[in-house]
């Protein structure tokens, strides 16, 4: 994991956007997360020091290598935790919000173990 959730939540956006559009630009991240342009834009430029991320001249964003690592561990971590308590019952909605504030603060040890038990009990 990196930093901060904030960074890894702008990663697993870009990687998820990017399965849905042609490019990926601040303004898409923006609109997707309901941030300010503003913010969006200082969020980029910490990424992009990390070389997490990559911007073109003509403002298109990819994850590098590393950036790409970081963001599909948070989005199976996502995808993993909100489809348990999916099948736990837990309603949708909630299940989504609730592992996306889990999928960043479970250490690798948590989670690993989580998800054998998981997969030999369901």
């Amino acid at each position: 994991m990196i930093e901060n959730e904030s960074a890894e939540n702008y990663l697993e956006t870009i990687l998820i956007l990017s399965k849905k559009l042609p490019v990926v630009r601040s303004v898409d991240i923006a609109n997707e997360l309901g941030f300010k342009k503003s913010s969006v834009s200082i969020a980029m430029k910490n990424l992009r020091e990390k070389n997490h991320i990559t911007v073109t001249d003509a403002g298109f964003i990819y994850l590098t290598d590393s950036g790409k690592r970081i963001a599909e561990l948070i989005y199976e971590r996502h995808q993993f935790i909100s489809e348990w308590f999916i099948k736990l019952g837990v309603p949708e909605s909630i299940a989504i919000e609730d592992a996306c504030r889990i999928e960043h603060i479970l250490h690798k040890e948590s989670y690993d173990a989580i998800k054998n038990f998981v997969k030999q009990h369901l």
